[in-house]
């Protein structure tokens, strides 16, 4: 506010003095944003607070809409259905009903493919800020930042290419007003790796300067990002370097299954429930029949993912009795990566070269599961076979069972229920990319 135009009349020389002490005081900068700050302050001289900020946020997002993710991938694999009617799309466009394609325009596709590429421009805005920070942030310090964005970015990036396939992604978003081109499906996988060895290599030589969502500490998060990593060289097939990754990695045959990387969740204020906790006799995510007739005589993991109804369930030609039940309540945490997936990836890369110690590892599971050692043939392909089917069930409702379907060529032998119906092999790309 400035005065350039004071009308004196009848004053003291006081008076004066005091208004021309007022003008020149009164000059207020204009403030951007009063309510909180811009991209452009925090990416330019962010304080320790704000880059702490950043980091918990870019944690906070990679949840948003995760469900979406998780829901699709599940349903198209048929591991279970939609029947709580809220909407005709889950149990006709994602089944495929009547040969009806995926809507480019739809929930369905853009939900999960906006959200993650939302948690990618969080982390470069993270990065941003602290290669721009006036924190005096030690090496370590900018390291623990940037290794965690970085392993997110190249999370976020994997589950886009798990739901893409052919359609590829964009791995350089970094410029909103001119991002990189599309890039294939092998050409993803490549990008992705080398993000998270280059996360790796940060996250080697760095601390954390705030509290992380996922590890107490950068060694932890530094054997997840491997373990994520040895996921993306199974599907890449390089076999070698899975066992490279295992070994850098929390995989431990002797240790706990559950031990791994979570999102979390909490009732406080500001945080969100578990949108995956299904209410036990109410949320009618119903386990596809075949998961419950497929599966060995007392197998501890359906009674533990799954519940028997009072009465089957019947929607849109689809029947069943028995309700997803992951969670415990809607505050448990939802498994990114555990080490009962890296102890049936170690078992599958292991097959063709060392085959005993694959049927040592499914032993592993198997026993976890009160079923008992394995029993059949050891050739290469009775045990893909039985790697595939236990993970069927250990990685039940997690997002595996499509893809793992579709990189073993076997997507045929996923069952349809109704005439008509058929099983996608990806997700469009939404119109708004085309």
């Amino acid at each position: 506010m400035k005065f350039n135009h004071l009308n004196i009349k009848n004053t003291t020389l006081g008076m004066v003095l005091s208004l021309v002490i007022l003008a020149t005081s009164c000059e207020i900068t204009p403030i951007a944003n009063p309510n909180g700050p811009t991209i452009e302050e925090l990416t330019d001289g962010a304080s320790l607070v704000d880059l702490q900020l950043l980091a918990t946020g870019l944690e906070s997002s990679m949840r948003t809409d995760m469900e979406f993710y998780f829901w699709t991938t599940s349903i198209v694999g048929r591991e279970y259905w939609d029947l709580r009617q809220t909407d005709p799309r889950y149990t006709g466009e994602l089944l495929g009903a009547q040969g009806a394609p995926l809507d480019n325009n739809g929930f369905l596709t853009t939900r999960s493919f906006s959200a993650r590429y939302k948690a990618i421009r969080n982390a470069y805005i993270l990065e941003e800020a602290v290669a721009n920070s006036s924190a005096g942030l030690t090496d370590a310090e900018r390291n623990g930042f940037t290794g965690v964005s970085k392993t997110l970015r190249a999370l976020s990036l994997l589950m886009i290419l798990n739901r893409q396939y052919e359609n590829g992604c964009r791995l350089d978003t970094q410029d909103p007003d001119n991002l990189g081109p599309f890039v294939s499906y092998t050409e993803g996988l490549a990008g992705v790796k080398s993000l998270l060895d280059e996360a790796a290599a940060e996250l080697a030589n760095a601390s954390f300067a705030y509290t992380s969502s996922f590890a107490e500490d950068p060694t932890m998060f530094l054997r997840q990002n491997r373990a994520i990593a040895a996921r993306v060289a199974l599907y890449q097939g390089d076999n070698a370097a899975v066992l490279a990754l295992l070994d850098e990695s929390f995989f431990d045959q002797n240790g706990p299954l559950e031990r791994g990387m979570y999102y979390r969740f909490s009732a406080a204020g500001n945080d969100q429930f578990n949108p995956l906790y299904n209410v036990p006799e109410q949320t009618f995510y119903i386990v596809h029949p075949t998961v419950i007739s497929d599966a060995a005589a007392d197998d501890d993991r359906v009674e533990d993912k799954t519940l028997q109804l009072p009465s089957p369930v019947t929607a849109d030609g689809l029947t069943g009795d028995y309700q997803v039940v992951m969670f415990e309540s809607n505050t448990s945490p939802a498994p990114i990566i555990r080490n009962e997936e890296l102890i049936l990836i170690y078992a599958e890369a292991n097959v063709g070269t060392n085959n005993t110690a694959a049927v040592d590892a499914i032993n592993i599971i198997r026993n976890e599961a009160e079923i008992g050692d394995y029993t059949g043939g050891t050739t290469d392909a009775e045990l893909m076979n039985e790697i595939l089917n236990q993970r069927r069930y250990s990685l039940f409702g997690e997002g595996h069972r499509w893809i793992d379907m579709r990189r073993m060529g076997r997507l045929n032998e996923i069952p349809t229920d109704r005439p008509g119906d058929v099983v996608h092999v990806q997700f469009p790309r939404p119109v708004l990319e085309e």
